[in-house]
């Protein structure tokens, strides 16, 4: 089963505490799907989902009856009261939206009937598929009203309300009630930081070990350089005692050539007598 199957599973069985959350989470499954409770939904996790609300907002067995389907329209405000019909929109009414507990059931139920959600293993990304401008418009508000970054991107014919960041997909699933996903999908994040983290620090170890490796090439060449063509003896005693030790510890850090000077000089003073050494050889090639 995809994590995106998994997070379903779970908000299927989510049923928020008060009425009201109930009702605005079913107006979004009636919008976003397109359908009333009336219709038959090919998606099993739909049907289950309608049948949970239905029967827990009516208090009665759930069926596709015409006077149910026409109490439950009511409930969700998508029902004319003048012609007497049916009036499902792709947005859902603000009375049904004015609370923070009805908004995050109103983002669940978007979710289950146009969403999904990528393996965090892969990539983050969470996405709801939109019918209509206006349905991403009012769905990026709710999104964005739990101080988020919601995007909206043009796709064929629909509009997608998107996030893409980690951490704020971690948050939509806690704004949704998918608590164990949110876990799940913490443990990825983690184990991925984990070897991010030690991935830098392996590249910045064999960076420093290639940099220093390169150096003392260098330095070899640049005091080979300076033998042949001028002789040691031609430096100053403290450059001609450096390059000796240089010559027979090819593969010390400077922290530990200059240990062996006598008296000890630290990392900067051998650097300063390499670095020396390298302009007189450079002198000595031009």
């Amino acid at each position: 089963m995809s994590f995106s199957s998994e997070v379903k599973e779970e908000l299927a069985r989510h049923l928020g505490k008060s009425r009201h959350c109930q009702i605005a989470e079913l107006a979004a499954l009636i919008a976003f799907e397109g359908k009333s409770f009336a219709d038959e939904s090919d998606n099993h996790l739909l049907t289950g989902k309608y049948e949970l609300l239905t029967e827990n907002i009516f208090h009665i067995p759930y069926t596709s009856g015409a006077k149910q389907e026409k109490w439950l329209l009511e409930a969700v405000k998508m029902w004319d009261p003048v012609s007497c019909r049916r009036a499902v929109t792709e947005t859902v009414s603000g009375i049904l939206l004015q609370q923070n507990c009805c908004k995050r059931a109103f983002i669940r139920g978007a979710f289950l009937a146009a969403g999904s959600i990528s393996d965090p293993n892969k990539s983050y990304h969470f996405e709801i598929v939109c019918r209509s401008h206006a349905q991403a418009r009012q769905l990026q508000e709710i999104i964005n009203s739990f101080e988020m970054d919601a995007k909206i991107v043009l796709r064929k014919k629909n509009r997608v309300v998107y996030l893409k960041e980690g951490a704020q997909i971690v948050d939509i699933l806690n704004i949704m009630g998918a608590h164990v996903a949110l876990m799940n999908l913490e443990n990825v994040r983690i184990l991925k930081e984990m070897r991010n983290s030690v991935n830098r620090k392996v590249n910045c170890e064999t960076a420093n070990i290639s940099k220093t490796v390169n150096a003392a090439v260098k330095q070899l060449n640049d005091i080979e350089y300076i033998r042949e063509n001028a002789g040691l003896d031609s430096l100053p005693d403290n450059l001609k005692e450096i390059a000796l030790l240089r010559l027979e510890h090819p593969d010390a850090p400077l922290g530990e050539l200059g240990t062996y000077l006598n008296p000890p000089v630290g990392k900067s003073g051998v650097n300063h007598r390499l670095r020396k050494i390298g302009e007189i050889a450079e002198n000595l090639r031009v």
